[in-house]
């Protein structure tokens, strides 16, 4: 889900309402890509009171531990309970605070099933993010694992196959919007691989990188190896939402 960037949570309503019949959950951002949006719990609070289920993203970068332990207060008055632990971008205003880590979060919430504070509260639900890469033990221990997008179905695969984890994992798919766009995810992950047929593709219609998109999602969910798939559709969430819903009807 794209959180806004303004007071104003129209358009967060919007995605929901065009989403809802193919999405059973919806991850809410924490200041993605270092810009400043609304509290990713306050807007996961907002989903549920839509009848949606929702996924609050916290990040390491902007938070000391008094600040963490707010939101974890703020999460369980509002009734939410699941997260996703991430590092986070840079910035593109301030430093980070580098007193949490993901793990330190982690650990930090766990330990509020034993904290007064939380008497009567359901025990928190945590998730981390994977490249495809060794999962260091510590991940491992996270109620579910959201995996890095790729372009390739065959690298999702192997690195399935290489890798135990006890609770679901979801696998990444990105809709690829523009071909300055597959440069900026070139940069900004290394090691991923878009095949230049689909940034070809996206440069004659914009509309192959929603079709790419959703076919993968239906290849991953035909492999059985996945428990699902973290699907970020940018601003193509219309298209998205109208091609998934009739494709899994059929």
């Amino acid at each position: 889900m794209e959180p806004p960037t303004r007071p104003d949570l129209r358009r967060v309503r919007h995605q929901i309402g065009v989403l809802g019949p193919v999405a059973d959950s919806f991850l809410i951002p924490d200041n993605h890509i270092g810009r400043a949006t609304v509290s990713s719990v306050a807007v996961a609070h907002e989903v549920q009171a839509m009848g949606a289920r929702g996924i609050a993203c916290l990040n390491s970068r902007d938070r000391n531990l008094l600040g963490f332990r707010r939101d974890l207060l703020t999460a369980a008055a509002y009734g939410v309970e699941r997260f996703l632990f991430v590092y986070g971008d840079k910035p593109s205003a301030g430093g980070r605070t580098s007193e949490l880590t993901v793990r330190a979060m982690i650990e930090e919430a766990r330990a509020a099933a034993e904290d007064a504070a939380f008497e009567g509260c359901a025990p928190f639900r945590i998730g981390v993010a994977s490249g495809l890469r060794r999962v260091p033990e510590w991940k491992r221990a996270a109620d579910f694992m959201f995996v890095q997008v790729s372009y390739s179905l065959e690298n999702l695969l192997r690195w399935r196959e290489s890798v135990e984890v006890d609770g679901p994992v979801y696998a990444g798919v990105m809709v690829l919007a523009s071909a300055g766009m597959a440069r900026n995810l070139a940069a900004a992950i290394p090691d991923i691989d878009i095949p230049d047929e689909l940034v070809e593709a996206v440069e004659r219609d914009r509309a192959a990188g929603v079709a790419a998109a959703c076919e993968q999602v239906l290849a991953i969910r035909d492999s059985g190896a996945f428990d699902g798939v973290h699907l970020v559709p940018v601003s193509r969430y219309r298209e998205v939402g109208a091609r998934l819903e009739r494709d899994l009807r059929g």
